[in-house]
């Protein structure tokens, strides 16, 4: 099972986003994801984590964030509303089935932590 950790963000909210994938021990980070809120940088970070996933053809894996509505959104138990909506539909077009989203305390989500060490 491999485990991909993701997180997004923007300064100023809203502002310039920028997001970041870890898995396997290698950091994606994207700074300039273009204008928009943290919640769609969170959206476009989970839609990268998941071709990261992919693209290392594991047998499973499973999305690890700290962004809780969005990933209640991803997994279908909370209701989607304007660019939630393109995003969830974004994220479904590519989702194989049995993919698996969890969330994770925001201390444990390694992609935010290296998120955190670009501005700290």
């Amino acid at each position: 099972m491999v485990k991909v950790f993701f997180d997004g963000g923007c300064r100023p909210n809203p502002g310039a986003m920028e997001i970041a994938v870890v898995a396997r021990g290698r950091t994606h980070i994207v700074r300039d994801r273009g204008a928009g809120t943290s919640f769609d940088a969170e959206w476009l970070a989970l839609i990268e984590a998941l071709k990261v996933a992919q693209s290392l053809a594991p047998a499973s894996f499973v999305l690890l964030g700290d962004a809780a509505t969005v990933i209640r959104q991803a997994a279908g138990v909370a209701p989607c509303r304007g660019a939630a909506l393109r995003h969830l539909q974004a994220f479904k077009a590519l989702v194989p089935a049995g993919a698996r989203v969890r969330y994770i305390k925001r201390t444990q989500n390694l992609a935010g932590i290296a998120l955190a060490r670009l501005h700290g």
